[in-house]
């Protein structure tokens, strides 16, 4: 009898195999390269990158967590779309459903919630890592604006969950935080029209809390997401202080011809 490893041998050299994944395992370096650069998803990251950087001192791993976080969050927020309606009477019924009812549904609902809480503290400490370390500076400013893009998504994703629970909590807090954005000067009034679909709390602002919650947002951030990682390829993987990434670099050959021989008379280059 074949051991099990004989049978995935025999996998990937089939021609179905091939179609999907172009290169083969492979222990050179040009060849781990071509496994990233011809896949879909392995693209967006770097072929190679500096050890040092990948360290826990470096980012603290704060970008990783993030994205973790949020898709913890997709997971969990497509269980309870399961078992959830979007709807005034029904929307509060749900939710007392899902805490007596559904089976591990309190825990489902809580992973949710402290993991979004989770991820605006974490994307917050990403970006103070980065603005501490200097990584927004150029070739990088574009990537720090999609970051900042990213934050105010992450906060807005939050903000229109607080309103599907429908419960008092839910209701003053969103009729707070309209109120707020209606002190806008000039196109305050719109925003909060915007924001609610109409002037009051009610079902049309469940709906469309719902709608910005579960569709336009998660699709923008995962857009931005997907630029962000592409970015940070193509501006030279994560960023190296260049204290730490001048310490092994050699000085141009005309340089030190010049240093050694004004050295060599005596006199200052």
């Amino acid at each position: 009898m074949k051991p099990i490893s004989a049978y995935f041998e025999e996998l990937r050299t089939t021609r179905a195999w091939r179609s999907v994944f172009r290169s083969g395992p492979g222990g050179t370096r040009l060849h781990s390269a071509l496994v990233v650069q011809q896949n879909i998803f392995l693209h967006l990251f770097a072929t190679k990158a500096r050890k040092r950087v990948m360290s826990f001192r470096a980012t603290w791993y704060l970008g990783a967590l993030s994205f973790g976080t949020f898709l913890i969050l997709v997971v969990t927020g497509v269980l309870l779309m399961l078992y959830y309606h979007p709807s005034a009477p029904q929307a509060y019924a749900d939710m007392k459903d899902l805490q007596f009812v559904v089976s591990s549904g309190v825990f489902l609902r809580n992973l949710h919630r402290w993991s979004a809480h989770a991820m605006v503290f974490l994307v917050f400490a990403h970006m103070f890592k980065v603005f501490y370390r200097g990584a927004y500076r150029p070739p990088r400013e574009f990537n720090w604006v999609i970051g900042v893009i990213l934050l105010l998504t992450t906060l807005l994703l939050s903000y229109t969950g607080y309103l599907l629970p429908w419960d008092q909590l839910a209701y003053w807090a969103v009729t707070v935080g309209s109120n707020i954005a209606s002190a806008v000067p000039l196109f305050g009034q719109d925003i909060r029209y915007l924001l609610l679909g109409g002037h009051q709390v009610n079902a049309n602002a469940l709906l469309r809390f719902y709608v910005l919650h579960c569709v336009v947002l998660p699709i923008a951030a995962v857009l931005l997401i997907a630029v962000h990682f592409w970015r940070i390829r193509k501006d030279g993987g994560l960023y190296v202080p260049e204290a730490a990434a001048g310490e092994n670099t050699l000085a141009p050959a005309g340089a030190a011809a010049e240093d050694a021989g004004a050295a060599t008379r005596g006199g200052t280059p």
